[in-house]
C-alpha cells in the first residue's frame, strides 16, 4: 500500500465498497453520514479506512447534519462525501441547495432502492433521477453520473471529485442498489497526483480577496478557514464579497453565474457510451444496471438482423440533449428501459421532439429487466 493510504491492484470487491476507495484514491478525507441500506457499505469502509490515512470519519443524527457536515468540512479544506439512498436523499435536498448557493465542492452519493417512502430498503430501484436534478428549489444546475459496474463506480467518483472541485458544485454518484451490491473485478491503479484537481485558491492578499469574485471560467478561487482570508458564507442571495443583497439585480447576477458556470462547460462534463448506433434504427437508452441488460438485449437483436444500438448514459446531468437530437434525426425510435414509472425518457422524448418516437419501459423496482423484455419492445418499435 503506498504511503497515502490509497490501495493499488485487482480486487474483487462490491460497488459500495469501490466507491469508497474511489474516493479515497481521490483524496477524500472527511465522511460523514448516516447508516442507510442499500449504502450503509460505503459508510462502514470509509469508518475503517479514513483513520489509516490521515482523514476524519463522523457518524452524524441524520442526513440532514450528514449533507452540512461535508459543507463545512470542505470549507475548512478537505475534500469531503456522503453516501445514503432514497429516504436520506430527500433529507439533504435543502442542504445540497445550499451547497450550490455557497459553491462548495463535496461528493454525495446515492445508491438508489425502490420508493417511494421507505420502500424496498434491499431491493434495486432508480427513482431518484428526477429528484437530482429538481430535488432542491430554486434555480440551479447540477452534475450527476451514473455508474454499471463497480468498476465504474471507482472511476466516477474520482471523477466526481475533480468535477466538484473544478466547477465548485457538489456533484452526486447516482448508483443504484444491483451496482452497489454487485461484487466484480475492480482494478485500482496508482493516481497520479496530477490527475487530481485541487480548488483554486486565491492569488491577492487576503485584504483584497472577494469570495465570490469570478474570473471568465465563472469559478471563483476558494479560500480556506484559517488561513487569514476573511469570507462570509451565507445562503442568502449575496455579492461578491459573500454579503446578502436583497435585490432582484443581485438574484440576476448571481443565479445566473451558478447556472452557466455548468451549462457553459457542458461539453466537457457529460459523457456517455455509444454501442452499434452508427446504422441504428432503434436506440436503447440506458443508465446504471439497466444499460447492462439493455446491453445484452442489443447484441441479441442484431444477432437477429435488428439494426438496435446503446446509448448508456454516464452523465445524466447535465442531459446529452445534444447528442439525442442529433441520433433523433436518423433513427426511428428510441427504447427507455427504467427502474422507475417514466423519468429520464421524459428527457429523451423532449430531445427527440416528435421526430423520432419515444418509448417507455418501466419497471417498479425491486428488480431488474430482463434482455427478453428489452428485446420486445426493440422488435415493437422497429414496426
Amino acid at each position: 500500500m503506498p504511503e497515502d493510504g490509497a490501495l493499488c491492484g485487482t480486487f474483487f470487491m462490491n460497488g459500495d465498497v469501490a466507491c469508497a476507495e474511489g474516493a479515497i484514491s481521490a483524496g477524500c478525507r472527511f465522511f460523514a453520514g448516516y447508516p442507510i441500506t442499500p449504502a450503509t457499505e460505503v459508510a462502514e469502509r470509509m469508518s475503517e479506512r479514513l483513520p489509516h490515512v490521515g482523514g476524519v470519519y463522523v457518524q452524524m443524527e441524520d442526513e440532514i447534519a450528514s449533507m452540512n457536515a461535508i459543507l463545512g468540512a470542505s470549507w475548512a479544506g478537505m475534500k469531503t462525501m456522503t453516501a445514503t439512498s432514497g429516504p436520506g436523499f430527500s433529507l439533504m435536498m435543502e442542504n445540497l441547495g445550499l451547497g450550490v448557493m455557497l459553491e462548495t465542492p463535496c461528493v454525495l452519493v446515492n445508491i438508489q432502492r425502490a420508493g417511494p417512502s421507505t420502500g424496498l430498503p434491499t431491493l434495486v430501484g432508480q427513482g431518484d433521477m428526477m429528484q437530482a436534478r429538481w430535488g432542491s428549489h430554486g434555480s440551479y444546475e447540477i452534475i450527476a453520473l451514473v455508474p454499471s459496474s463497480p468498476q465504474e463506480i471507482f472511476d466516477l467518483t474520482i471523477t466526481a471529485f475533480n468535477l466538484s472541485e473544478r466547477y465548485r458544485v457538489p456533484v452526486l454518484l447516482m448508483s443504484d442498489e444491483a451496482v452497489g451490491h454487485m461484487s466484480e473485478k475492480v482494478v485500482i491503479p496508482r493516481i497520479a497526483p496530477e490527475e487530481l484537481l485541487s480548488r483554486r485558491r486565491p492569488d491577492v492578499a487576503p485584504e483584497q480577496y472577494l469570495p465570490y469574485k469570478s474570473d471568465d471560467d465563472l469559478v471563483p478561487p476558494m479560500a480556506i478557514a484559517g488561513e487569514g482570508y476573511r469570507f462570509h458564507v451565507t445562503g442568502l442571495t449575496h455579492d461578491e464579497r459573500g454579503y446578502p443583497v436583497m435585490t432582484a439585480e443581485a438574484q440576476d447576477q448571481l443565479v445566473r453565474r451558478l447556472v452557466d458556470k455548468i451549462r457553459l462547460n457542458r461539453n466537457d462534463i457529460i459523457k456517455y457510451e455509444e454501442v452499434a448506433v452508427e446504422d441504428a434504427e432503434v436506440i436503447v437508452c440506458a443508465y446504471g444496471i439497466t444499460a447492462r441488460i439493455a446491453g445484452l438485449a442489443v447484441q441479441q437483436a442484431r444477432d437477429e438482423g435488428i439494426r438496435a444500438g446503446l446509448l448508456r448514459l454516464i452523465t445524466v446531468w447535465p442531459f446529452a440533449e445534444d447528442r439525442i437530437r442529433e441520433l433523433a434525426q436518423r433513427v426511428k425510435a428510441f427504447v427507455v428501459p427504467e427502474i422507475n414509472y417514466g423519468q429520464i425518457v421524459l428527457e429523451v422524448e423532449r430531445c427527440a421532439a416528435g421526430k423520432a418516437s419515444t418509448l417507455l419501459l418501466p419497471h417498479m423496482g425491486g428488480g431488474v429487466h430482463s434482455p427478453q423484455t428489452i428485446l420486445k419492445a426493440i422488435k415493437e418499435a422497429v414496426q
